[in-house]
């Protein structure tokens, strides 16, 4: 199957959008893809604002993304925006690097009001960077995300949704027009 890298822009583990970005790592993994996910967070903070693409870590993750033949950016949406965190790596990407390689925006938040977001920012920004093959987003209420204190899974509903824009994300990984930009 394919090689899928996702940036998550979650600020914790434990946060909505991380417990989005595991159940969609174990959605890809189970039907066969390889998956890395590359939390933002985890980054070096010094090297990701003073745009240190040098950086063992930082020059890593741009190799893994730059390997990759898709990519999902998940973030938590905040005030109509997506995450800086998000914004931080995605700045230091070489141009063009995400040509040519599906992209599958996700995000969360916390009215449907945030469902905009993906629309008018988060696709407007990987567009910009080149990408030529970004899917519509997919976006889950926070309120169909249980916390890590009930246990961290999806509702019904959203786990169903999901997976189905994983099916779709996995179709387009395996079109021959997906596959050569």
């Amino acid at each position: 199957m394919a090689s899928v890298v996702i940036i998550s822009g979650s600020p914790s583990a434990d946060a909505r959008a991380g417990i989005l970005v595991r159940h969609a790592a174990a959605g890809l993994r189970g039907v066969g893809h390889t998956v890395h996910t590359i939390a933002v967070r985890d980054l070096p903070t010094v090297a990701l604002l003073s745009e240190d693409v040098e950086h063992p870590s930082i020059k890593s993750a741009i190799e893994l993304i730059g390997r990759a033949d898709g990519v999902v950016v998940a973030s938590p949406i905040y005030r109509a925006a997506y995450s800086g965190l998000v914004k931080c790596l995605l700045d230091l990407l070489p141009a063009g690097l995400l040509a040519g390689r599906v992209v599958l925006p996700v995000a969360t938040g916390g009215t449907q009001g945030h469902v905009v977001a993906i629309d008018f920012a988060l696709r407007p920004l990987l567009a910009a960077m080149g990408a030529t093959d970004v899917l519509p987003g997919h976006f889950v209420l926070d309120r169909l995300i249980a916390g890590e204190e009930e246990g961290g899974y999806l509702r019904p509903l959203a786990a169903a949704a999901l997976q189905e824009t994983l099916a779709g994300f996995t179709r387009a990984l395996s079109s021959p027009i997906a596959l050569t930009g």
